[in-house]
């Protein structure tokens, strides 16, 4: 006796057009996030750098991030410049909360540092340290003067992080336009020339005083 097996219909499936629109858009989107899976995890970290004689014996926690000022009144005496920049990790993460410490020379090339020697004059109008946190972003920003060289080095501006007690990075952000003397500065070309490009600050767009200088932290 022959029984009839009832066989369900075949299932249907949209066509056309948008269908294959949307089959080409599931098919390609975990290979579309590939290179933004690994660029977020690619990020190098800032090279560290000596922290070298000239850092503050006793910081000034009310120093704030403008540095071409003491009191208000006076100005420091050279070319104003701007740093702003990002924290992150390297995932491209932002770390908010951290303190950012800069110091450097004045106009002159002498740090506002009992220990530096140099007859060059010192500039009453020049704070030579200053101190910000990274806000949500992880962004900073600081006022400052364009550093100038003194011998022995290229112009630069020194950067520490650090979160409460803890120490995160010693560095050193270089100029762009001093590739003559950063070519001659033997700490500056100790480095790998990848790892030089990354402390050399770049020139923002539409805005010739500021140089961003993104810091990245293992």
């Amino acid at each position: 006796m022959n029984r009839t097996i009832a066989v369900p219909p075949a299932p249907t499936f949209e066509s056309g057009p948008r269908w294959n629109r949307q089959r080409r858009l599931l098919l390609l989107s975990p290979l579309l996030a590939l290179p933004a899976a690994r660029a977020a995890t690619n990020l190098a970290a800032t090279p560290r750098q000596m922290l070298g004689p000239y850092y503050p014996l006793r910081p000034d926690a009310g120093a704030g991030n403008d540095l071409t000022t003491v009191d208000g009144k006076g100005r420091a005496r050279g070319k104003t410049l701007h740093i702003v920049g990002r924290v992150t990790d390297t995932a491209g993460r932002a770390l908010p909360g951290l303190l950012v410490e800069i110091w450097q020379t004045n106009a002159h090339g002498r740090y506002h540092h009992p220990h530096d020697d140099s007859t060059a004059p010192l500039d009453p109008n020049f704070r030579g340290y200053g101190r910000a946190a990274t806000d949500a972003d992880g962004a900073y920003r600081f006022a400052t003067i364009m550093p100038v060289a003194y011998p022995g080095r290229t112009p630069h501006v020194h950067f520490r992080l650090s979160r409460g007690e803890r120490e995160l990075l010693v560095t050193q952000m270089y100029l762009p336009d001093a590739a003559t003397a950063n070519a001659r500065d033997g700490l500056f070309m100790s480095l790998r020339e990848s790892a030089r490009q990354r402390l050399v600050g770049l020139p923002e767009r539409d805005a010739a005083d500021t140089l961003r200088f993104d810091i990245v932290l293992e």
